[in-house]
C-alpha cells in the first residue's frame, strides 16, 4: 500500500512538471531560432559597417577624378545601308547605334512578348541579323558586322 501511495503521489507530480516543461520547452524552441538568427545578424551587422567605410573612402577619391568614357564607344561609325534603313545614315557612335536600334525594336514592339530577352526581326532587321529571332545579347555581335 506504500508504494501505491508513492505511485499515485509520482504520478500526478510527473503529469504536472510534464505539462509545465511543455510549456516551458514551447517558448523555449522559439527563443532558440531567435537567439540563432541574432547570431546570424550580428555578423552581418558587424561585416557591413567594415564594406561602408571602404566605400566611403573610395567615395571621397572620386571627385578628384572623373571618368571619361572610352574612345573606341565613342568614335564615329558609318552604318552599312541595311542598317542606315532603320537607325539613319549619319556616322554615329556604337552606343548610340544600339540605342536607336534599340528604340526601333521597342516602337515596332519587335521584342519577343514571352522571352523578353529575343528579338524577333521584321524585314528590315532580318537583313541586319541574317535570322527571324535573335538574342539581345548576341545583338551586339551582329551589328558589328554592319559599322565602319
Amino acid at each position: 500500500m506504500a508504494t501505491a501511495k508513492k505511485a499515485a503521489k509520482k504520478a500526478p507530480a510527473k503529469k504536472a512538471p510534464a505539462k509545465k516543461a511543455v510549456a516551458k520547452k514551447a517558448p523555449a524552441k522559439k527563443a532558440a531560432p531567435a537567439k540563432k538568427a541574432a547570431a546570424k545578424k550580428a555578423p552581418a551587422k558587424k561585416a557591413a559597417p567594415a564594406k561602408k567605410a571602404a566605400p566611403a573612402k573610395k567615395a571621397a577619391k572620386a571627385p578628384a577624378k572623373k571618368r571619361t568614357p572610352n574612345a573606341a564607344f565613342m568614335k564615329p561609325l558609318t552604318p552599312s545601308p541595311a542598317l542606315a534603313a532603320v537607325v539613319g545614315n549619319s556616322p554615329m557612335p556604337r552606343t548610340e547605334v544600339v540605342s536607336k536600334l534599340w528604340a526601333y525594336i521597342k516602337k515596332n514592339k519587335l521584342q519577343d512578348s514571352v522571352n523578353k530577352r529575343m528579338v524577333n526581326a521584321d524585314a528590315k532587321l532580318k537583313e541586319i541579323f541574317g535570322k527571324a529571332q535573335v538574342s539581345m545579347f548576341e545583338m551586339a555581335g551582329l551589328i558589328g558586322k554592319h559599322v565602319k
